[in-house]
């Protein structure tokens, strides 16, 4: 996490564009991306050079001879109405051409960005603020981004609303990404299921770097993440490049829709897609509707997952509790389809705060593996009560918190076959998942003990209340008395 002082840091240039009339959150990150970009890019070519100089060898800069004035060391120094003629007019379209190659995830959400910083003195003071940011390594980066995403406390057009980061690491952690996978969030907003199984390789498989091939495949080939929100892709790519994959496949792509080809592709899908959406039947893919004829956007995407996995890929995702025991055709349908068709695994039901303060649904993580000839035979329930934070739209940390327990129970499931059905976890046969209309909600399933009071006699109770009023009787004629007296 950022420490006080650099959250002070960042708080104090946020209120800059803010009191300079920059008030959408989503703007203020664009440009704050923008900027630590252009910082970035400078730093990367100072140590290139310095690196070059100690071998003595030469090196394909950036920055041109006649382009040196762009760089951050050296316009930052200027004065304020120089500063903001160089920037807006030529650091901005240098750095939107950057990469010459116009498929690679940077050109393609550089395109369209546009400057939007108003003032010279509201530049100037932004770069200053920007410039005192230590931004050396890669949790740093990391962890700033983090925070400003944390900013976006406004639910946007289409449901989305950011995935709470703990969330996301744990089903990352359920899920553990192998160097080889190929990993997709097809709704992936600002790609913090992909970042985040990018560390977790960095932290688990950090020897894949040492081979030349994996290394290839983590920058290029690894992640995909696609939205129909130019600036959530250009937040997620910058998210994705400042946490060091170099050429993330962050497209914008209607996953839905006939448009989306991909067939058979990836080996994890890890997603919060929207659920509040509903489209025509004409906006969606055919292929879909034949798994499920349904307008809700939960049902589809779980379609969607089916058809982009390779056979033996796994998916892990958040759907809301409708979804588990919704009764129309369509809902019995997806779930009949990933039961009977495909490996269910496990059902994780997490409490309705865990969303707040930007919605109150009531959620699960759906995990399954795509077979094609079923296998689903015990499905994993899991009832979740604490996250470590509180449940109110507060969030602040607690204690309590089930995600460690969770992380343990799941990679151990041989050792849950004995647990009863009273407990927080327990096993169901696939039998009863059948019987029960593929219904999927843990409370079908849980068992509740009761324990049973035991109350004293009748007659024991009156005596107990009749002796309480005469003491009360006693108490009130002595208060008498004293006044009197």
């Amino acid at each position: 996490m950022l420490t006080g002082e650099l959250r002070n840091k960042v708080d104090k240039i946020w209120e800059t564009f803010w009191t300079g009339g920059i008030t959408n959150p989503l703007t203020v990150i664009e440009q704050f991306t923008y900027l630590l970009f252009m910082k970035g890019l400078d730093e990367a070519e100072t140590s290139r050079e310095q690196e070059a100089a100690i071998l003595g060898i030469d090196f394909e800069p950036m920055f041109p001879e006649d382009k040196q004035h762009l760089r951050w060391s050296k316009f930052k120094n200027l004065e304020a109405s120089q500063m903001y003629d160089i920037v807006s007019n030529e650091v901005f379209p240098f750095i939107k051409s950057l990469h010459g190659n116009k498929n690679s995830a940077y050109a393609k959400y550089m395109s369209d960005a546009i400057f939007m910083i108003p003032t010279p003195q509201m530049l100037a003071k932004i770069v200053d603020g920007i410039d005192n940011i230590p931004m050396k390594d890669r949790d740093t980066k990391g962890d700033l981004y983090e925070y400003l995403l944390s900013k976006i406390a406004t639910a946007g057009t289409n449901g989305q609303f950011r995935t709470p980061r703990h969330i996301i690491e744990m089903i990352v952690e359920l899920m553990k990404p192998t160097p080889e996978d190929i990993i997709v969030d097809p709704a992936a907003g600002s790609a913090g299921f992909l970042v985040a199984a990018g560390e977790y390789l960095r932290k688990k498989h950090a020897d894949l770097f040492l081979v030349q091939g994996l290394k290839e495949h983590f920058h290029n080939d690894m992640f995909y993440g696609f939205d129909m929100d130019r600036t959530m892709l250009r937040i997620g790519a910058m998210n994705m490049m400042l946490h060091g994959i170099e050429n993330p496949n962050i497209e914008y792509r209607d996953s839905l829709s006939e448009q989306n080809k991909d067939n058979e592709k990836y080996t994890l899908v890890l997603a919060n897609p929207p659920f509040k959406g509903s489209l025509d039947y004409e906006a969606v893919s055919s292929d879909l509707l034949k798994i499920t004829r349904t307008k809700k956007t939960e049902l589809l995407f779980l379609a969607l997952f089916l058809r982009i996995l390779k056979k033996g890929g796994r998916c892990a995702c958040i759907v809301p509790d409708g979804v588990l025991f919704g009764s129309s055709t369509a809902h019995k349908a997806i779930r009949k389809e990933i039961v009977e068709n495909h490996k269910l695994e496990a059902i994780i039901s997490m409490p309705s705060g865990v969303f707040k303060p930007y919605a109150g649904v009531s959620t699960a993580i759906m995990i399954f593996t795509k077979t094609g000839v079923g296998g689903t035979d015990h499905v994993w329930f899991y009832d979740m009560k604490a996250d470590g934070y509180s449940l109110d739209d507060k969030r602040n940390p607690i204690e309590d918190n089930d995600i460690p327990d969770i992380i343990e129970r799941f990679h151990n499931r041989e050792a849950e076959k004995q647990r009863k059905r009273t407990e927080q976890s327990f096993f169901v046969p696939v039998e009863e998942i059948r019987e029960n209309d593929y219904d999927l909600s843990i409370n079908k399933y849980k068992e509740i003990e009761y324990e049973e009071v035991q109350y004293e006699a009748p007659g024991v109770i009156l005596e107990r209340v009749e002796t309480l009023e005469k003491e009360i009787m006693q108490g009130l004629q002595e208060l008498k008395e004293m006044i009197r007296g």
